[in-house]
């Protein structure tokens, strides 16, 4: 079963046979029209990591001599990258007048082989020589943290018609925003050897996110020295962890905390959490749910998808869950409306969206349209090489879906042991990585490490009411719920996400909210279990 098609995926790249494959398993951001669950079912994937002594550094595998060795020129200037002020935005098209600066263009990880990747960057709202430095990576793989982390999540910015609508939830209040399309392929980044497309794995896209790292800094010297986190969601699960790995490795910059959300983490324990969550939620029946205990579960589906062996057990499983949930719930937030075509919008098959949403749930289909305007490219100082249209996610990228197999947790734990602060958390109505799965992986890797429950299990608030769950082991790791939240939880619960974004940064508790037991009576809240 293939996604259905949205307006990028029809006017966007030409898929080559390899491509073509690659979407059964792409995870794709949740906005999609009309988003058929079976998209989620084929997703998102990890990386292997080994031990061995070079250098007397422990270093992945990939991690060569011959790795080594060019480890310098990684993280040299480039001849390519020029000064800052040649990638400041003036204005973007119809953007709302603002203080703080915007830069866009391409920063060179490869000048043999002509690799680019593209980045966006919003400097904060106030006092940016104070704040610190934010990576962000959406996942995929595949998927542009410009197009869903920028424009659709938690940047300055959200495009509505023509226009440019300030986002009051954007997360440059809080720090310098740093947004990069990743690996080359995707959105605005490209090889200009397209022979690059067909063997993209996670250590490729570490080591050029490292070497894209080391050269912006080059370009904008004064925030070599700033607090740095890397942050992202979904396959950024494996994006992040990797390439902070690397960071400590090499003793490169100034690297405080990561922080993922809703990430592939372990693959079983991810995928077959998603029966539980579903029959839960109602969106299955008693006799689905058991037959995914039973017959065939969401990882055999995966793994047999994948190497087109599906049987009939499996098959029967898989399609009798996809006709029960409907293509009309959206597995990234079963919660959430559906952004209708409007073919459908015009029929009689759901009712129009409600007057009072106050979610975009189209704004996907307004960032493409947005993105793929030549005004808005050329105040990018974006360009279109080796492709036609800009796209959500990339149709040109083979990547190593063998990935999926090998767990990611380890890297957290050496993070923390290094010192790193780790924040996982999770939106408690996303079905494609559902919290279950996610808190049993946290709760074994605190063990794994023997870290105490510092902070139990525990409410938190945004102002006077519950935000989500939290709980922290020790002090550098910690894992948090967002109440309503989607796969993208800064798209559906932006004002959650942000309080969560910040007290991350600041190393502050999440908020136990003002409100005591006398001031609920007083003001006459009803909260009754019994």
């Amino acid at each position: 079963m293939r996604l259905p098609k949205t307006k990028d995926a029809r006017n966007g790249r030409a898929k080559s046979q390899n491509s073509a494959k690659r979407s059964d398993f792409t995870f794709r951001p949740k906005y999609s029209s009309l988003l058929c669950f079976a998209g989620i079912l084929f997703t998102l994937s990890s990386f292997s990591l080994a031990r061995s002594l070079v250098m007397h550094l422990q270093l992945v595998p990939w991690l060569t001599a011959a790795t080594l060795g060019v480890m310098t020129q990684i993280c040299s200037s480039s001849t390519l990258n020029t000064i800052s002020d040649a990638d400041k935005i003036v204005s973007l098209p119809g953007q709302p007048k603002v203080s703080f600066g915007q830069y866009a263009g391409y920063i060179a990880v490869d000048e043999k082989q002509q690799r680019a990747l593209f980045y966006y960057f919003a400097e904060a709202e106030a006092n940016p020589a104070s704040k610190p430095l934010v990576l962000w990576l959406n996942g995929g793989p595949g998927c542009s943290s410009v197009g869903v982390g920028a424009f659709s999540e938690h940047g300055p910015f959200k495009p509505s018609g023509d226009v440019l609508l300030k986002n009051d939830y954007s997360w440059n209040k809080e720090a310098n925003m740093l947004y990069l399309e990743s690996p080359a392929g995707v959105g605005f980044s490209y090889s200009v050897n397209n022979s690059y497309y067909n063997t993209v794995d996670d250590k490729m896209t570490a080591r050029d996110n490292l070497a894209f790292l080391c050269n912006w800094f080059e370009k904008f010297p004064e925030y070599k020295e700033r607090d740095l986190f890397i942050t992202g969601e979904s396959y950024a699960g494996h994006y992040v962890p990797q390439l902070a790995k690397l960071i400590v490795q090499f003793k490169l910059f100034n690297l405080k905390g990561i922080a993922i959300g809703n990430p592939l983490l372990e693959f079983n324990t991810d995928f077959n959490s998603r029966a539980e969550f579903l029959w839960s939620h109602g969106l299955i029946s008693d006799t689905t749910y058991e037959s995914f205990n039973t017959i065939c579960n969401f990882s055999q589906i995966q793994r047999q998808k994948q190497s087109g062996t599906l049987t009939h057990g499996c098959s029967h499983v898989f399609s009798t869950a996809l006709r029960e949930i409907s293509k009309f719930v959206d597995g990234y937030d079963v919660t959430l409306d559906v952004c209708l075509s409007t073919v459908f919008s015009q029929s009689a098959v759901l009712n129009k969206l409600q007057e009072t949403e106050t979610i975009d749930v189209c704004v996907q289909e307004e960032t493409y349209k947005y993105l793929n305007r030549k005004e808005v490219q050329e105040s990018l100082h974006a360009r279109l090489i080796g492709i036609s249209t800009w796209t959500t996610c990339s149709s040109v990228l083979k990547y190593e879906m063998q990935n999926l197999e090998i767990p990611t947790m380890s890297i957290l734990g050496e993070l923390v042991k290094s010192g790193i602060h780790v924040l996982v958390y999770s939106g408690d109505q996303d079905a494609a990585i559902p919290l279950l799965g996610t808190r049993t992986i946290v709760n074994k890797l605190a063990k794994q490490l023997g870290l105490n429950t510092t902070v139990p299990y525990r409410v938190w608030f945004e102002e006077r009411q519950v935000a989500g769950w939290t709980q922290v082991y020790g002090d550098m790791l910690s894992f948090a719920t967002i109440r309503g939240a989607s796969h993208e939880a800064p798209f559906s619960q932006p004002e959650r996400s942000l309080v969560l974004f910040s007290s991350f940064l600041g190393g502050r508790p999440l908020p136990e909210g003002l409100l005591s037991e006398s001031a609920v009576e007083n003001n006459h809240i009803n909260i009754k279990w019994s």
